[in-house]
């Protein structure tokens, strides 16, 4: 009989591979820039640390106190943007900025999330 187990726990033992692991955190990007679902966001990254090693594994590969690495992947008053960078990091990769895929954005849309960002909508 074949073991049932959980979506997470198939997820950290996939994400163990640090390429898979890019590739999720990639997706999770793209996707919090559409939903703006902080806490996706941060479950995605407590589940990749976790098929890295766990807390302390990461911590020490980044040089950091694992408290605190574990305060930043759970505290929602923690910008996303220093928590995405400590994994990346920890996994041999950084933050970047690139050109959107799609030339043909709409300004509107564009527009609209700069007022959603700044609080004005």
């Amino acid at each position: 009989m074949r073991k049932m187990r959980t979506l997470r726990g198939y997820f950290i033992k996939r994400l163990v591979d640090k390429e898979r692991a890019i590739g999720y955190l990639r997706a999770i990007l793209d996707d919090y820039q559409i939903y703006r679902e902080r806490t996706v966001a941060l479950r995605a990254l407590q589940t990749v640390v976790e098929a890295q090693g766990g807390v302390s594994k990461v911590a020490k590969q980044v040089d950091m106190d694992p408290q605190l690495l574990s305060k930043v992947l759970s505290n929602e008053d923690t910008p996303l943007i220093d928590a995405f960078g400590i994994v990346l990091k920890a996994l041999g990769y950084q933050l970047s900025i690139a050109p959107l895929e799609n030339e043909n954005l709409n300004a509107e849309f564009t527009t609209q999330s700069l007022e959603v960002q700044n609080g004005i909508l």
